[in-house]
Formats: structure tokens, C-alpha cells, sequence
């Protein structure tokens, strides 16, 4: 073999079967072994960000890593956002980074740079392969980082020569690390807190505790505590619906966060981070935890956080049913023209059992958390690091890692532009994607955000308005070889969902929707976010 051959056969021995890509020059000897490694499939997309962002989606789904290929630092740059996205999400990933020969270094070529200062902001492994008989060694010692307990993204950088270099062995797989129990004094000392010390305790829910034994732990601890449940703002993957526990998210603006935590005394963190609000605002302190709560952290992130509130459960809620247990009708079809307060009951009444959910729908999106949770089982994915442009790519690798399940996306005219080019992708794979475009013509949130500073002039107002000219999905998705409608209503795009979730391949809903009202924010308030008990 050579070193290319050699870190294929060892990245799909390891676990590893699909990579995403968008190659060079410095990385065509890894193009060429993929017809020598056919158990790897190889993905061909159209830009670095949608390669990051897929192999983002494929492996929150699939639980195991994937891997990407990036050319050279300025590739590397280019999926940047989205693997800030799978960082902040803890996605296991193995990136690949093309670079010049060894020895070509040395002339400083245009497309020479520094790559590891731009992968270490967003890796926990990294590493670059100086000599070929390492590179299978390094590749499996990659995908044992990205598979560790927390998840992280493990960057291995290799040099076209070793690439090429003939009379190299693949290596066999190392082993992960599981995540560790949480220890008995930690487990006591919640135990105490949401038994005898906390007179208004709050349980924070992230990461893995967001599956439905965490999330079933968790309403058994409510029903026996009355603890207040809260949900990280932003979850890598929830499970949702068919009488799993809902619980409201923390709200994106942060009167209405810190409104969600005052009067709590002790907050405990269950795989979720400290809570602070997502931006700095002159009237707002960032840490969103009272001046008088005390926290406890049940488990870190290296930590089976499930287990332990699954023990919690145990103790101080021995026969009790979970609380906040979603309701098993189907919400009813809603109607009229389209607007943010119909968009989510429009979507609800047309999803499909077992669904995965792609939200970036930001500022139309508020009512879909309560909307979803009368709804029927599925999946949820969410823009964990912020960095929009993220929907069309996870979907594109949700699609990928489980053909058998429908997946949807809901989402934002604005942030569509930014990966469009995943939609190409989606129609060379024949994936089962149903993408629904909101076009409300406008970066909604940020003119929300606009007008909380002041009265803004037009030329403020037109740097965030999407027109002059108008976009036109249907248009951009028939370049693409994507099938696409437009819809106006709640009615239509009910029908229109129903019938494009029900055949093969991708498929594009544009629906036009009334602007957000100034006020409106891209997460729900609190009381948008209830449960369904009334909590």
C-alpha cells in the first residue's frame, strides 16, 4: 500500500466508513486509494463548510465518527464555521488536512500556511504525520481520540509525499475511552441538594442526557422533587415527542433567560455548560446564574451523565412516572397565511413518524418546540455553536447515516445561502431530505436586534433585508437537480409537506412568510416554551 491506501483501510477498520470531501491537489492520492478501499464511502460535495458540516450530521446520528477531507489550510478555513458547530456539539470527527510535500515547505507556495493555529480552535486531538510509517498509526490513534467519551474533533495533517510513499501497513484499531461513572460523592451530594438543601432547585439538562433515558430520569426527578427541568439552549440531539418528556430551553434573549433562572437557590448542571447569555448586551450581565444560586455539576463531560441521573432517579424517585410527558396526539393543521405563529403547527401536523429535524429555522422557529412536543417521535439537531449555514449540510450526513428515516429541515432564507451548494450533494446521493425554505426576505434576528439599539435609517435597515434582488429557492434548487414548490399558506405547506416526505430524494418547500414583527427573537420565551403539564 501507500500511506493514502494504508490510512483508508485503518480509518474503516477503526469504525470510520464514510468521508466527506471536497479534495485537491495535495490530497488526490487519498482520491485515488478510495477505489482500492470500496467499505469507504466517499461523498463529493461542493464547498469545504458543507463537507464540515455534513460529517458534522453523520456523526450526531450515527454515533460514530466520520471523517472529512480539506485541502490545505485555506480548505480547512473554509469549513471553519461548521466545524465550530461540531466542536461546540462534541461531534466525534476525524479531519483529514491535505498539505505540500515535506520538503516543498521550504519554498513557501501559494497555498502554503499555517495549519495547525486555524484546527486548534476547534480540535482536541491533533497532530502532523512526519513520515509515512507513522500515518496509519496516527490515523487509528485519531479516530480513538474523536471516539472518546466528551466527543471531539481529532485533526491529522498529512504531507502529500507520505500520501503517496509506497510500502506502508494500515494499522489495527485503538481502543476508546468510555465515559467514567460519576463518582459516589458527587451522586450524594445531589442527592442532598435537590432532597434537603434546595428550596428551588433547577435541573439543566445537556449532551447525552438530552436521549430518552435522560430525559425520562429527568421527569421522574421532577415529579418527585419539583425541581424545575430546563434544557440547554442550543442541543446537539434531543429526543422529542411520542410521550417522551418535554422540557422548555433556555430562551435566547437574556431578559427572558434570566427570567427562566430567577428564584432558584441551586442549579444542577447535567451535561450542560454554565449558562450565559449567547451575546454581551449593555443592560445584561453575561452569567446567566443568580448572584444568590449556588451549582453543582453532576457530571463532566467526560463523565456517563445518563447513568446518573438515571441513579438519581432511583433513589429519590423510586415509582414515580416521569412528569412533563408529552402529549401522543397529533396536533391538529393549522391555517391561514403563513406566519410565525402558524409556521410550527403547520410542520407538526405533517411530520412523519420517526423523523430527524434539522431546525435552523431561527426566527420562525419559536413555536416548534411546543408544537414538536405533541407530536409524533423523533430526533432533533440544532445550530450548537451559532455559526449559521449549518442546516443543509447536518442534514445532508443525517440523511446519509439513516436512509431508512425521513429527515427535515427548517430553514432561514439567509442562512440557506450560506451552503446551498449542499443541495447539489443531496441529489447526487438521492438522500431523503426535505428541506423547507423560510423566506421572509430579511436576516429577521439581527433586525430585531437592530431595533434594540435604536431607531435605525434605511441604510442600517437595508444591510439586513434580502431583496433587490429577491431570492428564488425553487429556481436555486432546480439548478441543483432538486425538486421544489412554493407554498404561501399553513394549508399548502401542510400538503406540500406531506406529499414531499413521502417520495424518494430531496426535495425543496419554499415557503414565503410574513416578516417577524420587530419584537420577535430567534428562540421562544419562556411561556412559548412550556410543558406539557403547564410548567
Amino acid at each position: 500500500m501507500n500511506g493514502a491506501h494504508a490510512l483508508l483501510r485503518t480509518l474503516v477498520d477503526s469504525g470510520v466508513d464514510v468521508c466527506f470531501m471536497n479534495p485537491g491537489t495535495s490530497e488526490i492520492h487519498f482520491v485515488h486509494a478510495l477505489d482500492a478501499v470500496p467499505e469507504l464511502r466517499g461523498v463529493l460535495t461542493l464547498f469545504e463548510g458543507v463537507a464540515t458540516g455534513a460529517a458534522d450530521g453523520y456523526a450526531r446520528i450515527a454515533q460514530r465518527p466520520a471523517s472529512v477531507l480539506l485541502h490545505l489550510g485555506p480548505g480547512l478555513g473554509n469549513g471553519l464555521a461548521n466545524l465550530h458547530n461540531a466542536w461546540r456539539a462534541g461531534t466525534p470527527m476525524v479531519a483529514l488536512v491535505g498539505t505540500h510535500a515535506t520538503w516543498h515547505e521550504r519554498y513557501d507556495a501559494p497555498l502554503q500556511s499555517d495549519i495547525r493555529p486555524i484546527a486548534g480552535t476547534v480540535s482536541g486531538w491533533m497532530r502532523t504525520t512526519g513520515h509515512p510509517r507513522d500515518l496509519a498509526r496516527d490515523a487509528a490513534s485519531a479516530v480513538a481520540a474523536a471516539r472518546g467519551p466528551a466527543g471531539r474533533i481529532a485533526t491529522l495533517v498529512v504531507p502529500a509525499d507520505v500520501a503517496w510513499s509506497e510500502g506502508v501497513v494500515s494499522a489495527p484499531p485503538r481502543e476508546a475511552r468510555t465515559p467514567e461513572p460519576v463518582r459516589e460523592a458527587g451522586l450524594e451530594a445531589v442527592t442532598t441538594t435537590l432532597r434537603d438543601d434546595a428550596e428551588r432547585p433547577l435541573l439543566l439538562l445537556g449532551g447525552a442526557a438530552l436521549g430518552e433515558r435522560g430525559l425520562r430520569a429527568a421527569g421522574r426527578l421532577r415529579s418527585a422533587t419539583g425541581a424545575t427541568v430546563l434544557v440547554e439552549r442550543f442541543p446537539a440531539r434531543m429526543r422529542g415527542g411520542a410521550d417522551v418528556p418535554a422540557f422548555p430551553r433556555v430562551a435566547y434573549p437574556p431578559a427572558a433567560a434570566a427570567q427562566q433562572l430567577t428564584g432558584h437557590d441551586r442549579i444542577v448542571l447535567a451535561g450542560a455548560d454554565w449558562p450565559v447569555t449567547f451575546f454581551a448586551y449593555p443592560e445584561h450581565p453575561g452569567d446567566l446564574v443568580p448572584p444568590d444560586c449556588e451549582v453543582d455539576v453532576l457530571a463532566e463531560p467526560d463523565q456517563d451523565v445518563v447513568a446518573a441521573l438515571e441513579t438519581l432517579a432511583d433513589r429519590l424517585a423510586p415509582g414515580h412516572r416521569p412528569v412533563g410527558a408529552a402529549w401522543s396526539a397529533r396536533p391538529m393543521p393549522t391555517s391561514g397565511l403563513l406566519g410565525v405563529a402558524n409556521f410550527a403547527g403547520a410542520v407538526a401536523a405533517a411530520l412523519p413518524e420517526n423523523a430527524i429535524v434539522v431546525d435552523e429555522a431561527n426566527t420562525a422557529g419559536s413555536g416548534l418546540p411546543q408544537a414538536f412536543a405533541r407530536g409524533p417521535a423523533h430526533d432533533l439537531l440544532t445550530v450548537t455553536g451559532g455559526a449559521i449555514g449549518q442546516g443543509l449540510p447536518v442534514a445532508t450526513g443525517a440523511a446519509l447515516a439513516a436512509p431508512d428515516r425521513p429527515v427535515v429541515l427548517l430553514e432561514a432564507d439567509g442562512s440557506a445561502m450560506y451552503t446551498i451548494q449542499a443541495l447539489w450533494t443531496q441529489a447526487r446521493e438521492g438522500l431523503d431530505v426535505t428541506t423547507v425554505v423560510i423566506n421572509n426576505g430579511a436576516y429577521a434576528v439581527l433586525q430585531s436586534e437592530l431595533d434594540g439599539v435604536g431607531r435605525p435609517g434605511r441604510r442600517a435597515r437595508e444591510m439586513l433585508a434580502l431583496q433587490r434582488p429577491g431570492l428564488d429557492f425553487t429556481a436555486l434548487a432546480a439548478g441543483t437537480g432538486v425538486q421544489a414548490v412554493r407554498v404561501r399558506t399553513a394549508e399548502e405547506l401542510t400538503t406540500a409537506l406531506r406529499r414531499a416526505v413521502s417520495e424518494p430524494g430531496p426535495q425543496l418547500i419554499e415557503a414565503f412568510i410574513a416578516p417577524t414583527p420587530a419584537a420577535a427573537t430567534s428562540m421562544p420565551s419562556p411561556t412559548s416554551q412550556r410543558t406539557t403539564d403547564g410548567s
